[in-house]
């Protein structure tokens, strides 16, 4: 897992995220705003947001190799701020999907 930080505010850096997802040919299949479910019962959680994303073509080919890897796939990047008020991105490294699932001969991928 990586973590790294964001030079933008939370709301720019969801939607430049999802930019950047989206022109490199993936669709971003659901955000999740972890900060108003949990207001919805009653929580207090500083902004998170999940995204959701993939491109068939290349999961799928990722799956015959080892199908395991779909409890893997979609990627997902969690957008977060933190205590201090950074906003953060954190993400499974797609190497280390591929180490953990011992995917090999998809290079193209």
């Amino acid at each position: 897992m990586r973590t790294t930080t964001s030079v933008h505010d939370f709301a720019t850096t969801v939607d430049r995220a999802r930019s950047a997802i989206e022109a490199r040919g993936m669709t971003v299949i659901a955000a999740i705003d972890h900060g108003a479910n949990a207001a919805r019962v009653g929580l207090e959680l500083r902004p998170t947001t999940l995204l959701v994303f993939g491109n068939p073509q290349v999961g799928t080919l990722v799956m015959l190799e080892r199908q395991t890897a779909g409890i893997d796939l979609p990627l997902k990047l969690l957008i977060w701020q933190d205590e201090a008020g950074a906003v953060r991105l954190t993400y499974d490294d797609p190497a280390g999907i591929f180490e953990r699932h011992q995917v090999q001969g998809r290079s193209e991928v």
